[in-house]
């Protein structure tokens, strides 16, 4: 069976947003007394939701997690969400696979709101039917929630034509939960053990090859009805 719904994480996937992410994660961390000089060793908080990236990597509490990621979105929501780009050729991508009669929407653990933010910035926004991303309060943050929030919002009920797009384990391990398999992109910031080990059905090395890849699997009445 071919797939006829694509859902992709953002950042590492749409957009690069190494920049912005770091810089507002150290931003928190030094309200706490943390150093954290070296951006490049805090790429790691790139896909996990915020509280579970400072639970996991700080030894922070629920309530300290919180309080952090007050401090990320303070500066996050001014300035970082700028500091970000589109990956090269996606938006391309995007508007082929859209006219090839796929239903785009996107399942980020980032804010809703903030997402929206982000491809209208970019001018992504368009190809998608729903942008589904984590609510503010941290209800709806892990990415099998908002895989479930995106799907329930498309009105999907054949989860067999579903396909997670993302760079991240968390994009894999989530879609698994619902038997939907996730097709890993290296140009984000998961290595190809990370998401071969999750269990990614197949890799693609850049935007271009995203596109051929899914055009390859689309259900065969897409096809039927573009002739």
């Amino acid at each position: 069976m071919g797939y006829q719904y694509l859902l992709f994480d953002l950042d590492g996937t749409l957009t690069d947003p190494k920049e912005g992410i770091t810089k507002c994660f150290r931003y928190a961390l030094e309200s706490f007394g943390i150093h954290e000089p070296d951006a490049d060793k805090l790429t790691w908080v790139i896909g996990p939701p915020l509280a579970e990236s400072f639970m996991e990597g700080y030894g922070f509490t629920l309530e300290q997690a919180g309080q952090g990621t007050a401090k990320y979105r303070e500066r996050f929501t001014l300035v970082g969400w700028k500091e970000n780009k589109a990956y090269l050729g996606i938006a391309r991508t995007l508007r082929a696979l859209k006219e090839a009669g796929f239903v785009l929407a996107t399942a980020t653990s980032k804010p809703e709101d903030m997402a929206k933010r982000i491809l209208d910035h970019f001018g992504l926004a368009e190809y998608f039917a729903f942008i589904g991303g984590a609510s503010l309060d941290l209800s709806r943050s892990k990415k099998r929630d908002v895989i479930q929030y995106t799907l329930d919002n498309l009105g999907v009920k054949d989860f067999g034509k579903v396909l997670m797009v993302g760079d991240r384990k968390y994009d894999v391990e989530g879609a698994k939960e619902f038997k939907i398999p996730c097709l890993g992109v290296l140009y984000g910031y998961g290595s190809r053990e990370e998401l071969l080990q999750a269990g990614a059905v197949a890799l693609v090395e850049d935007a271009e090859s995203l596109c051929e890849w899914c055009m390859e699997h689309r259900e065969k009445s897409i096809l039927r009805g573009r002739i």
